[in-house]
């Protein structure tokens, strides 16, 4: 399911205030490479039973003569653990588990993606590095699971969803379209 489908009839409200669980974050995910903007990646969704995002600090130590030990945050790593029971025809699951991202390297393996609450809007967009850890996995009698953890590249940028954004997109490709069929 592409961004833009999942937020159909859905305004977000950046003054939000309360509980937001873990089904209100949206990860989406640009496996082509080609998508024109956020409203073309990807979302996490079907089969997906954990969506954590996780930031771990670096730090730097120094000591000094008579204060002694002082720790300094040099930056933060942002990754994000994403598993879930096997959904074969899910996008999402079936571009993730595809032979070239699981056993690829490099600049292959490296996506962009935006990650936000749906009820306010707000996030964070950059790209990340994929790495599949398991792939139809389980016992007897089990759902086939999998697992992948994704780790952003850099310091990721401040994202907010802009559903007029979304719907100017979705006019320019209704647009195209009909251009290219007549």
């Amino acid at each position: 399911m592409k961004l833009s489908e999942l937020m159909t009839g859905v305004t977000p409200d950046p003054e939000f205030a309360g509980i937001v669980t873990a089904g209100d974050m949206v990860l989406a995910v640009d496996f082509s490479g080609e998508a024109a903007s956020p409203a073309d990646y990807i979302v996490a969704d079907e089969g997906v039973t954990e969506q954590t995002g996780t930031l771990e600090a670096t730090t730097a130590d120094s000591t000094y003569l008579r204060s002694g030990t002082s720790t300094t945050k040099t930056g933060t790593t942002r990754s994000f653990t994403v598993a879930g029971d096997r959904f074969a025809g899910d996008e999402f699951q079936d571009a993730l588990l595809d032979h070239r991202l699981k056993y690829g390297t490099g600049q292959t393996v490296i996506k962009k993606y935006v990650y936000f609450n749906m009820l306010t809007g707000k996030g964070e967009q950059g790209s990340i590095s994929i790495a599949v850890e398991d792939d139809n996995s389980g016992a007897a009698g089990e759902n086939a699971g999998w697992s992948a953890t994704l780790t952003a590249r850099g310091t990721p940028k401040a994202y907010t969803y802009s559903p007029a954004e979304m719907e100017s997109l979705a006019s320019v490709a209704a647009k195209t379209t009909t251009q290219k069929s007549s």
